[in-house]
């Protein structure tokens, strides 16, 4: 097989950067504009069940998912980590290699450019949550040994413990679980395959026909909405009573369930917005603000914060990390308090994996025209180093203050009030007040920002394809906020329960991760052939430059960015 022969499978197709809206008429043939029936029924259902149960009995629904969550954290805690640690060695591995010269959806031209698609990546995947806990989780650890480690707390050998642990869990495994093996088989089903853009199929390679249509494809897709939904929930309402509290304690703003109520429509505007827009407009839009936004509090921290300090806790800390890395990510409930491992890395790493289908789609749906190697190396190293940046600025600075005793956290943290931790920080900052206020601004857009992705991406897999309704984008959103501003009404305590529930979802949705652990690496190859980059045994294919190969493959349909 000649590498001119099998460059015809790359376009570079101009028209590929060209978006479009689209209406119900130009959708594929049997898709209808309010989604899959199965799906829409039982995620709904879940809502609503879900919101009625509370309602009866608040309690007895609080103390069934703490039961729940206490058993599959001692159970299977180590399958959830063993499950984010080999999804991210197989991905990096998998960089070494030819196959990841492979470009996504069949063109050399991005869709995005290169600013506007990290942009995107960084703002959508933890956003919401790292920015909540990025304040309090490093001062929390440093008050609080880690069992990983034996420095004793609140001293200066117990920095970069801190920051270490922190690091984990929001570091390379994290992000790797939400965007690379699995982005790899959406990818290669959806863009020379033309399977829907669907966590089912995912599961495609063990199953064949049979978990596209029908009821059993319909459950799969419908239990990763119900994560996502749970996962994205809870952020939304935190966000509520944090900005309302800082509001309180910074203006005066009454804290109260109106002012929360108010906060909530006011997000749910924004982030509704920006999805029915579309990726090429309001989301993108978004995510570069929040970029700029976060790069502007970033350099005042550091400039002008202790910045010295700072090096050195991230230098430390990260070498740390590096070091810990696998007796932290192996670190189980045999070695570690039981309570200790449930509310910090298992709670976690389930969090991270009930999103995984639904942030794969979207990676896979933004990255057109990145390699696999781009793409991973973006996801599962690029973005976590950032993290473990911001981390240090506000974590860091926060250890900083506590250790000076300018602020004393201790007792907030213990109780978990991380929205305390957050706007203790903010206002000990450079700029006191207005870096608080700024702060406030920054959560909400990055909550946002995963509020549009995630409608977005519950839209996606509803209708199968890439450009689900603006309709079906803003139901999903308005159900969201509103779901938030019901538990709200109830108490917190509601969402925490939410939140823990993130965890009963994570064991089906682990088992639609699973198979690309060697479905990734199958796809990967298969693109690289189909795209002349390496031979049947492999071996690595010379290859033209990009400006040599056609402007358009046949049957490759152009792109669509609604």
């Amino acid at each position: 097989m000649s590498s001119t022969k099998t460059n015809t499978n790359i376009a570079t197709s101009t028209d590929a950067t060209t978006n479009t809206d689209t209406t119900e008429d130009s959708l594929p043939a049997g898709q209808h504009r309010l989604g899959d029936p199965v799906v829409l029924t039982l995620s709904i259902g879940f809502i609503v069940l879900f919101v009625g149960l509370s309602l009866y009995d608040i309690n007895g629904v609080a103390d069934a998912i703490g039961a729940g969550f206490a058993w599959t954290a001692k159970a299977l805690g180590a399958y959830f980590q063993l499950l984010l640690l080999l999804t991210f060695l197989v991905a990096i591995g998998l960089t070494c290699t030819p196959m990841a010269s492979a470009r996504i959806g069949n063109t050399f031209t991005p869709e995005l450019s290169t600013f506007k698609w990290v942009s995107i990546i960084m703002c959508t995947l933890l956003a919401g949550g790292g920015v909540f806990f990025a304040a309090g989780e490093p001062i929390y650890h440093f008050v609080t040994t880690p069992p990983s480690f034996d420095t004793e707390a609140g001293t200066v050998d117990a920095i970069a413990p801190a920051l270490a642990q922190s690091f984990m869990h929001w570091g390379f495994l994290a992000w790797a679980v939400l965007g690379s093996l699995t982005s790899i088989v959406l990818a290669h089903a959806h863009y020379d395959k033309g399977q829907p853009l669907q966590p089912r199929t995912l599961l495609y390679p063990l199953f064949g026909e049979r978990i596209m249509s029908g009821m059993f494809g319909g459950v799969v897709d419908a239990l990763c909405v119900i994560a996502v939904v749970a996962g994205t929930v809870g952020p939304i309402g935190f966000l509520a009573t944090q900005v309302s509290f800082g509001l309180h304690e910074l203006l005066g703003v009454v804290n109260n369930y109106t002012t929360q109520l108010i906060i909530l429509i006011c997000l749910g505007a924004i982030y509704v917005t920006s999805a029915v827009t579309g990726i090429d407009k309001g989301i993108q839009l978004l995510s570069r603000l929040n970029v700029f936004l976060a790069l502007g509090i970033a350099a005042v921290i550091f400039l002008f914060g202790p910045t010295l300090f700072l090096v050195n806790a991230f230098t430390q800390g990260f070498g740390e990390y590096l070091t810990n890395f696998f007796t932290m990510s192996t670190m189980t409930a045999q070695s570690a308090p039981d309570w200790w491992m449930q509310w910090w890395t298992v709670f976690f790493f389930a969090w991270f994996i009930g999103y995984g289908p639904l942030m794969a789609i979207f990676v896979a749906r933004i990255s057109r025209g990145r390699t696999i190697r781009q793409m991973i190396l973006t996801v599962a190293v690029l973005a976590p180093i950032a993290t473990t940046i911001w981390f240090t600025l506000l974590g860091g600075s926060g250890i900083f203050y506590q250790f000076t005793g300018v602020i004393d956290l201790s007792e907030a943290l213990s109780n978990f009030q991380f929205d305390v931790a957050t706007l203790t920080v903010a206002q000990a900052l450079p700029g006191g007040t207005f870096m608080a206020l700024a702060i406030l601004v920054l959560t909400t857009i990055f909550v946002a920002t995963t509020g549009d992705s995630m409608s977005y991406a519950i839209a996606v897999v509803g209708a199968g394809h890439d450009r689900p309704s603006s309709l079906i984008r803003a139901f999903w959103g308005i159900t969201m906020a509103l779901m938030a501003a019901i538990l709200l009404y109830m108490g917190s305590g509601q969402i925490s329960a939410l939140q823990q529930f993130i965890v009963l979802t994570a064991i089906p949705v682990s088992l639609v991760l699973l198979p690309s652990l060697w479905t990734g690496p199958q796809a990967a190859i298969a693109m690289a052939r189909n795209q002349g980059l390496v031979s049947r045994d492999l071996r690595p294919i010379a290859v033209p430059p990009a400006s040599s190969a056609p402007s358009s493959q046949p049957g490759s349909a152009p792109s669509q960015e609604q």
